[in-house]
């Protein structure tokens, strides 16, 4: 992680003033999870859950409302104010802010879809096989919402088949019983020169 840090604070802006970092991956895959710790060891670089931007009514469909609220003040080194989503009442509550930091992460299903690629520093997937992931999803969520996970598998498979984000990710997170794994991904770049070679012999992608 502290290797990852180094190389993604190291990177030029993406968007205005931020490096805009995609955590992208099957649902239940560890996304979350990894993007709170990203941004901790990034020390408290502000989080965007696609669960906030999206919706029982917007399952995929929430590109424009990102890129008026978030992606747009974000270029303009102003802070994005959105509305996040409640699940529960189904509904979107009051503002929140998004402060223009240095590092700034979204992570969701979706978050190195074609319309944000361009405006993303590096864009990571977690590396978990979609039935792994998507077992891991309905075992936290619970019986009571195996309706949602049949039209949410159905619609994360339209999506990935239109849309898919791992054969442009940068780099691919795995877990593993010491913490995580970053190895180079489908999109990086195969000249010597974007690696790093370190005293042990050992490389990472720049």
């Amino acid at each position: 992680m502290h290797d990852l840090v180094a190389r993604l604070r190291g990177l030029p802006p993406s968007l205005g003033p931020v490096r805009l970092v995609g955590v992208d991956g099957h649902a239940g895959s560890g996304k979350s999870t990894f993007a709170a710790r990203l941004a901790a060891a990034l020390g408290g670089a502000p989080v965007l859950h696609l669960d906030d931007i999206s919706g029982h009514e917007q399952l995929f469909s929430w590109t424009g409302r990102l890129l008026a609220e978030v992606i747009g003040p974000l270029g303009r080194g102003e802070t994005a104010r959105y509305a996040p989503y409640d699940w529960t009442a189904r509904a979107f509550g009051p503002p929140r802010p998004l402060p223009p930091a240095p590092v700034v992460v979204i992570e969701g299903v979706g978050a190195g879809r074609r319309a944000l690629r361009p405006h993303l520093a590096r864009l990571l997937w977690m590396e978990l096989p979609r039935e792994e992931s998507w077992a891991r999803g309905r075992s936290r969520d619970g019986a009571e919402q195996s309706a949602f996970w049949a039209e949410w598998v159905r619609a994360e498979c339209a999506h990935f088949a239109a849309d898919p984000s791992r054969p442009r990710a940068d780099l691919l997170v795995r877990q593993t019983p010491e913490g995580y794994e970053v190895l180079p991904g489908p999109a990086a770049s195969p000249f010597p020169s974007l690696f790093l070679t370190h005293r042990d012999g050992s490389s990472a992608v720049w």
